[in-house]
């Protein structure tokens, strides 16, 4: 079983659209946390630190499915389990379970799968950025 963290969400109105269902926009940037905090619940620094000790940026977004399967309304709490499911060379695909908190934990709302890269900025030009080789001890701190 691969290493797992769990971020919390709480759904507040805002988070939805006039008929009460959270705006589906809402869950990739919750994903988007939960990537984060895997990294840091993993034992790495929060992408600003990293750049400054080891060149870098962060590991943004190449690929995204979403498959949606219930809804959800603001007052309920989300659990978003995140894990690694494949690391290549390149880039690594990380995956997310949300699921409905609580007595209800085993309600699967959407899970969502992502494509990512390490990037540092290029050397010959420092307004591109370029995926690198996974760092092999990201890789075992992170599996």
């Amino acid at each position: 079983m691969p290493k797992t963290t769990h971020h919390t969400v709480e759904v507040h109105f805002g988070d939805c659209d006039p008929a009460g269902i959270v705006f589906f926009p809402n869950f990739s940037r919750w994903m988007d946390a939960a990537s984060l905090k895997f990294f840091m619940d993993c034992g790495l620094p929060p992408w600003r630190e990293l750049v400054k000790i080891r060149g870098i940026v962060g590991a943004p977004l190449l690929e995204i499915n979403t498959k949606f399967i219930k809804s959800v309304t603001y007052g309920e709490t989300l659990d978003v389990a995140t894990w690694i499911e494949e690391w290549r060379a390149r880039v690594f695909v990380q995956m997310h379970r949300v699921t409905r908190a609580g007595p209800h934990g085993d309600d699967l709302i959407c899970e969502g799968r992502e494509v990512r890269a390490f990037v540092k900025r290029d050397a010959a030009d420092p307004d591109r950025l370029r995926a690198i080789a996974i760092p092999e001890d990201i890789r075992a701190m992170c599996s």
